[in-house]
């Protein structure tokens, strides 16, 4: 499936709500590539603003001057882009940006230079070290500017990176708009404005989410003034327009069960991800970071780019960059909040316009903690002829219901169809969409039969897709679609293709599933379908859906679906294993393979210079080097009582800080669970002596007690204490998670 398609059930479950293309930064500003045309919200009504006593004003521009105050103001002077592909060169000219009737204009023009380096000049005007805040409200009353490839914006970036580069430590969109006043083929008018947050993983990897706001009664942003503002406070954000409430954002919130243990999150809000040097790692938090720094203010006009030219009409417009297509901003203010300015807190405007704070409240992208496995082998049953209250049908996107239909061979099964309209068809158990008063959402705990276990199904096609060229998925989640795995059909077992009018079994064992990326221990969808979008016209019935303990799921001679050897893992032993490929972080010295003795052979050498580094092996997409190979992190839930993580050590050359302690660090699951311990800590108990060959293991029972979630081991290091390993180079072979 192409990535539009992956993330299906997250799209289809929030469809009234975009992640934009970010305004942009220092660094890349690609936004994630979940959004690609925005979508119509709810409409709010508009009515005057409410002042609150305790908004205490600390910052304007009235642009009440002749000319721009530059002590307030620093241009941008660049023709980078923005990171967006955008089409203009930023400028300090007059032409770009200046004050008329108290107003500030700022003014996108073709390039009058044949040799331009874009065919377009406009304005960027931040205010970083001269207007640098935490917390505030935020207030701008402007008339934006129309036209096909518009794209205005006033919006926050951080003054200093502290978690990271673009978009780690955070981006606030206070609004944004593209192709304004442009009209589609139904003859409606783009009248929205947009407001979002990016953060988390760096880029491509990056996280967004927003809202839009759409005008009443033919009202467009481009017509007249209106008054765009945040509410920022520790732990929210509130974004208005002319005083009425239309969206919050929230950091997230951690759920623990009686036991204290983390079993996922009651909301599920913005994340930070940054390097921890104590742990010598990426780390996830689901607290206030990254927006509880100091952001200053920008204001642009961008042309162009990947979100306004791939919407609306497409492309640019000429015709729309003209002086007199202005966005033309009539103050500027910034407040701070009497009641509390260490926080930010206890001003929140109020206004009887205001949509409520549910309806406005808006999910993020955190990723949700891997709730613990029960421990407890059980088995599944999602459709056997009976429905199951906690597991209902479910079509994604499209207009065909899933019904109950009686077959002469299996009695009551269930039939699906695919339309004109894109869709997956399947089963979820999440709670907005049980419709029996007696479900509730159960997601599955699968990780406990592992080693034998099997997802299996009877499918019958009664007539296929138009497209011939349509291939049949089998897709599952977990954790609200934070993991999942989708595989063609004849990945299963049996390895066949449907045949038209013929009932037929399918099982893929749960070992394949997991080593897809899949987490087994909270599965909360199966979905079975044609290829997304070239599906139409299929029409096709399921039963039999179980989760079950099969011992001839894991059979050495099973279908394509099968592995050799699921209770174990060999990272290095004589050769590389291209899903784990060595690793370092960050020193710049790239791994090595080496000629050992004959007991060793070949052997992985790492060295490490000036920069403190850690390294090891990573089993993430970003650090696969060949092409068709993916990655592979391993779960190791089955062999959690008796299984070790084991590896040889030799070193050659000590770290110059002769008594620096020697460390071995695993993570899981995109570094969400690290575990950290000093070499001595290993059962041998031991520190490195040097040009000797030495044995260390980790019981996995340890390192689980100690936080690590075992279903989903992508990182192994073995490094001097970070910031203290120059000079050392050591060597290791024999990297496995076994049972001895």
């Amino acid at each position: 499936m192409n990535n539009a398609a992956i993330k299906i059930t997250k799209i289809c479950a929030v469809i009234s709500t975009i992640a934009l293309y970010g305004c942009g930064s220092d660094s890349n500003t690609v936004s994630n590539d979940e959004q690609v045309v925005p979508s119509i919200p709810d409409v709010v009504e508009v009515v005057p603003p409410v002042s609150i006593a305790e908004w205490q004003l600390v910052w304007s521009d009235e642009f009440n001057e002749a000319q721009i105050d530059q002590t307030k103001w620093t241009y941008e002077v660049n023709c980078f882009g923005g990171g967006n592909n955008e089409k203009q060169c930023y400028t300090e000219d007059e032409s770009n940006s200046f004050i008329a009737d108290g107003k500030l204009n700022i003014v996108a023009l073709p390039a009058t230079d044949a040799n331009a380096e874009q065919p377009y000049t406009s304005a960027r005007m931040i205010s970083r070290h001269k207007a640098d805040f935490k917390y505030g409200r935020f207030e701008m009353h402007a008339k934006l500017p129309s036209g096909q490839g518009s794209w205005p914006a006033f919006w926050l970036l951080p003054t200093d990176d502290i978690y990271g580069g673009w978009p780690r430590s955070g981006e606030i969109d206070i609004v944004e708009a593209v192709n304004l006043k442009t009209v589609n083929d139904e003859n409606i008018e783009e009248a929205n404005v947009h407001g979002t947050l990016h953060y988390g993983k760096a880029w491509p990897n990056n996280s967004s989410s927003g809202k839009a706001y759409s005008f009443l009664d033919s009202m467009n942003p481009a017509d007249d003034f209106h008054t765009y503002a945040i509410e920022w406070q520790e732990g929210e954000i509130r974004w208005y327009i002319d005083g009425i409430l239309y969206e919050v954002q929230r950091q997230s919130v951690v759920r623990t069960n009686s036991d204290d243990e983390v079993i996922g999150l009651s909301h599920r809000g913005w994340f930070a991800e940054y390097f921890d040097t104590e742990v010598g790692g990426l780390t996830t938090h689901w607290d206030s970071s990254p927006f509880d720094q100091r952001f200053f203010m920008i204001l642009n006009y961008a042309v162009g780019g990947d979100w306004p030219s791939n919407v609306n009409n497409t492309g640019i417009d000429a015709n729309a960059f003209v002086s007199s297509n202005s966005f033309e901003i009539d103050y500027i203010r910034v407040y701070e909040c009497s009641i509390d300015t260490e926080t930010g807190k206890g001003c929140d405007t109020i206004s009887s316009g205001s949509i409520s704070i549910d309806d406005a409240l808006e999910n993020g992208k955190a990723p949700i903690p891997l709730p613990p496995s029960t421990g407890i082998a059980e088995d599944l049953t999602i459709f056997d002829g009976t429905l199951n209250p906690n597991w209902p049908i479910w079509n994604c996107c499209g207009e065909i219901t899933p019904t109950v239909v009686a077959d002469s061979d299996n009695g009551d099964v269930i039939q699906f169809g695919v339309g004109a309209t894109a869709t997956v068809n399947g089963f979820i158990s999440r709670e907005e969409f049980i419709v029996d008063d007696a479900g509730v959402p159960t997601p599955f705990d699968a990780s406990p039969i592992i080693s034998d276990g099997i997802v299996s199904f009877d499918m019958k096609v009664i007539s296929p897709p138009a497209d011939s060229t349509a291939k049949w998925i089998v897709k599952i989640e977990s954790i609200e679609a934070t993991t999942d795995v989708d595989v063609e059909i004849t990945a299963s077992n049996e390895g066949v293709l449907p045949v038209t009018g013929e009932w037929q079994t399918y099982t893929f064992p749960l070992q394949m599933l997991a080593n897809g990326g899949l987490d087994l221990n909270s599965i909360d969808v199966v979905m079975i379908f044609p290829t997304w979008g070239l599906g139409e016209g299929a029409v096709y019935q399921v039963t039999n859906l179980t989760i079950t303990s099969d011992g001839s799921a894991s059979d050495s001679d099973a279908g394509t679906g099968s592995i050799s050897d699921p209770l174990s893992l060999t990272v290095f032993e004589n050769e590389e294993n291209t899903s784990w490929p060595a690793w370092d972080c960050c020193g710049g010295l790239l791994p090595t393979i080496e000629t050992e003795d004959n007991d060793h052979e070949q052997v992985t050498e790492f060295s490490i210079g000036t920069q403190p580094t850690v390294m090891g092996f990573i089993s993430r997409d970003e650090f696969i080097k060949i092409d068709g190979v993916s990655a592979a992190p391993f779960d190791a839930s089955a062999i959690l009582n008796d299984g070790v993580i084991s590896f040889d050590m030799r070193v050659i050359s000590s770290p110059n800080v002769t008594d620096t302690p020697w460390l071995f660090k695993v993570e899981s699951n995109g570094g969400e669970t690290p575990v950290e311990l000093m070499l001595t800590q290993s059962n041998e108990g031991v520190a490195p002596t040097l040009d000797i060959w030495q044995t260390y293991t980790f019981n996995l029972s340890d390192l689980a007690n100690a936080g690590l979630d075992i279903s989903a081991i992508d990182v192994l290091m073995v490094f001097p204490t970070w910031g203290e390993g120059e000079g050392a180079i050591y060597r290791l072979d024999n990297v496995k998670i076994v049972t001895p």
